[in-house]
């Protein structure tokens, strides 16, 4: 940034700063914020909660992920404890909050690789809400799947078997907190049967008259975490979810538009299906979300890494503190 650009900036910034000894305007609302008393117009009705944009010099307050990202968000105190069973899958960053529990010795499904679950060898492939559904629907409910549906981060197929949804509803079924981590509203599904593949379909696999592509709307997003939430609540009543928001943008769009604008419509669209669950279900106090992708992508200086796609060490290392100030006891 140029010496003209700074002294710019600061100018404009100065025009909402209370200097010492100014006069107090009836028009004008007045906070506090980074060590200094700032306005804003009166004009509008602001209503009972306005919480102000944060400037750049808050973002080094030592309480700024609280009082800027996570605030109305996060639990009232921490309740994950080291014997606490936890199933965190998803995205996969979700891979990120695995590696990072196991690591602190948290109870973890997802360090077991013995489990013979997909949930457990794949999870970070189940990147979209149907597919997601698909697996609680699968496990708890005895609903169909498909040979060919699954496949692992190599492309290899994933066996649809009575055992492995056998050992999915256990998991399930003794699970205390679930960490679920959504990625992405583009899917790939079957033409035949409706039904969504977890990721792209395998180059040698690719049938035309099979496979299709398309956009899951808003409302087929809350749709399907209505449903899961649902699932959870009937067989696991008292257990806690955990819904975060992969900051892990596409790769690669199969529409024919940019990437990155791809990427804030599917985005978008998992957030605003997030809110209205939360939303809908203000009551449910077992229900919480963690905005780590507003961390990565509105909160942390310069998080990702050459890719602009993976975020650095550092910024899921940062991600990873407030989850454990939050949430681990």
């Amino acid at each position: 940034m140029g010496l003209l650009e700074t002294l710019f900036n600061r100018k404009r910034e100065g025009r909402f700063i209370v200097r010492p000894g100014e006069k107090r305007r009836d028009n004008q609302v007045y906070y506090e914020m980074s060590g200094a008393t700032r306005r804003a117009h009166r004009s509008w009705y602001r209503g009972p909660h306005t919480n102000f944009h944060p400037v750049r010099d808050s973002l080094a307050e030592p309480d700024a992920f609280e009082k800027y990202v996570g605030h109305g968000w996060l639990p009232a105190e921490p309740f994950i404890g080291r014997q606490t069973y936890i199933a965190a899958f998803g995205s996969c960053f979700a891979a990120e909050v695995t590696k990072f529990l196991a690591r602190e010795g948290y109870n973890v499904f997802g360090r077991n690789l013995r489990l013979d679950a997909h949930i457990v060898r794949s999870g970070e492939g189940i990147v979209n809400t149907a597919a997601l559904r698909q697996q609680f629907e699968w496990a708890l409910e005895g609903a169909g799947a498909a040979s060919g549906q699954w496949h692992d981060k190599t492309g290899a197929e994933l066996e649809v078997s009575q055992s492995v949804r056998e050992e999915t509803r256990r998991i399930f079924e003794e699970t205390e907190v679930f960490i679920l981590t959504l990625g992405l509203s583009e899917i790939w599904y079957d033409k035949q049967t409706g039904e969504p593949f977890w990721k792209a379909i395998p180059k040698d696999d690719f049938d035309s008259t099979r496979h299709g592509f398309r956009v899951l709307t808003v409302a087929e997003n809350l749709e399907n975490l209505q449903r899961v939430r649902a699932l959870i609540r009937a067989h696991r009543p008292g257990a806690a979810i955990v819904l975060t928001l992969s900051p892990v943008p596409l790769a690669a769009t199969f529409r024919p538009v940019s990437c990155i604008t791809a990427n804030a419509v599917s985005k978008a669209s998992l957030r605003m299906a997030i809110d209205e669950l939360m939303r809908a279900h203000d009551d449910d106090e077992r229900l919480f979300y963690f905005p780590s992708y507003e961390m990565i992508t509105a909160f942390l200086p310069d998080p990702y890494e050459n890719d602009l796609r993976h975020p650095t060490r550092a910024a899921v290392a940062q991600v990873m503190r407030a989850f454990q100030k939050a949430y681990l006891c």
